[in-house]
């Protein structure tokens, strides 16, 4: 971060006589006292405990001023909201560096698309993008702010979990290009609808620059909030950008699309994926990458950890790990992908899936519509974890034999996790695949580490 104290007090327009501290290169800025070095500025925040309680820890461990909301005993910027002054931080440093920002939001697929696009970019460009979930009001700024001085190309995560969140960080990053991959049912519980949450994605156009692009699915979702005078880009079957061939195999997949002559091939499965890169690409051709640079740089991704994944069991079996977190979309998309791979020799397939949250009233008719998602010739075993999953086991049984079907609870009187992850231990074979679905919460990455 390449500000000095007097330029950050000017900027969030400091309410104290900041005349008598030295005008000195700040370090990073931090809102964890842990990780203050010497020379950082610390951001005390309000969440659980109230940051300023941690001010004297920032100072012992080498802070040399701290943005405070109240008058303080030790070099200090005061204001009256230490969250509103960091982003007017960002937003001026975006402003000063005038660095190229590309946002992505979307229900599903958010982080990979960021991931991919990323990874082209920087065959081409200095390239820093959001660092694991840091996608809201304080990740945001915190990744503006932490990008390397010599940074051409951000590219930025967006998450919504209320109406406004992306109104908030579009208007603060000030994107080139803005993306949305999915309307999907994440946040139902806040939204209501799908209506309302393509209302809540399409505000990451409220920010864009004068003559910049929104990339947008061939959705007729979002069309009630199209804007006019709009630079848009669609992607889908028959539209602007869509694939031209796709082959999938058990852990990668190969593509052409309209926009490029090369087949493309990235080591993840799952068809979404290939929808991901798509539009990954695009935005490397809009940015002057080279064709033969895509094609390299999505051949050897290197995707935030806990998406889709193949992993070796300690007794050989394969699983497909994608337990970061679930909505009816994604999880169907990951079935169909998962029933539609070959299947290992002598091999079974075993599914694990756990609650889906965040999605409000509607929460048993859509864990219950996951049925249709299920197919008993292609799913040997199904596990079903979690109170939500309750309806959809007992439908379940009904189109498998009852002896492949095995529900464990979680509920406020019990939780099976553990007996869950023992009963998969005792049934996993070697030659068999096995996929784990469900919310971050549900802790299946707890049972992906046993297995």
């Amino acid at each position: 971060m390449n500000l000095t104290l007097h330029e950050v007090a000017n900027t969030v327009k400091a309410q104290n006589d900041i005349s008598k501290y030295e005008d000195r290169v700040l370090g990073n800025i931090e809102f964890d006292s842990r990780l203050i070095q010497p020379g950082d500025i610390f951001l005390p925040l309000k969440g659980a405990r109230d940051g300023h309680d941690f001010i004297p820890t920032a100072f012992e461990n080498g802070a040399v001023v701290t943005l405070s909301e109240q008058e303080v005993a030790v070099p200090h910027i005061l204001v009256d909201n230490t969250e509103q002054a960091f982003q007017d931080l960002a937003r001026y440093y975006l402003a000063k560096t005038a660095v190229d920002v590309i946002a992505i939001t979307g229900s599903n697929g958010k982080t990979t698309t960021k991931d991919m696009t990323a990874q082209i970019l920087a065959t081409t460009y200095k390239t820093y993008k959001t660092q694991g979930n840091y996608n809201n009001e304080i990740g945001l700024p915190y990744t503006v702010l932490h990008m390397p001085d010599d940074t051409e190309k951000l590219v930025l995560e967006m998450g919504q979990d209320h109406m406004g969140d992306i109104h908030l960080l579009s208007t603060l990053a000030k994107p080139k290009l803005a993306v949305i991959t999915l309307i999907g049912e994440s946040h139902l519980e806040f939204f209501g609808t799908r209506e309302k949450i393509a209302e809540g994605k399409m505000q990451i156009i409220d920010g864009l620059v004068n003559g910049g692009e929104l990339i947008a699915p061939a959705d007729k979702i979002i069309n009630a909030y199209l804007p006019e005078n709009q630079k848009i880009t669609r992607f889908g079957a028959d539209a602007d950008l869509h694939l031209t061939a796709l082959y999938e195999h058990k852990d990668h997949l190969s593509f052409t699309v309209n926009f490029l002559d090369e087949t493309l091939t990235i080591p993840v499965p799952g068809k979404f994926n290939a929808t991901n890169a798509m539009i990954a690409a695009y935005i490397g051709t809009l940015e002057g990458v080279s064709p033969k640079n895509i094609k390299v740089a999505l051949a050897s991704l290197n995707l935030t950890k806990n998406r889709v994944e193949w992993l070796k069991a300690i007794n050989g079996a394969d699983i497909l790990s994608d337990v970061y977190n679930a909505n009816p979309t994604a999880m169907r998309l990951i079935l169909e992908t998962f029933q539609t791979i070959e299947r290992n020799p002598e091999g079974r397939k075993i599914a694990v899936l756990a609650d889906m949250k965040e999605l409000g009233e509607q929460s048993a008719r859509l864990h219950a519509a996951m049925i249709t998602a299920l197919n008993p010739e292609k799913l040997d075993l199904l596990y079903l974890y979690g109170q939500d999953m309750l309806p959809l086991s007992q439908l379940a049984q009904e189109i498998f034999p009852p002896e492949r079907v095995k529900y464990f609870r979680k509920d406020d009187e019990k939780d099976e996790l553990e007996n869950m992850s023992q009963a998969l231990l005792d049934d996993l074979k070697p030659m068999d695949q096995i996929l784990l679905k469900g919310s971050n919460s549900m802790r299946l990455a707890e049972v992906v580490k046993k297995l």
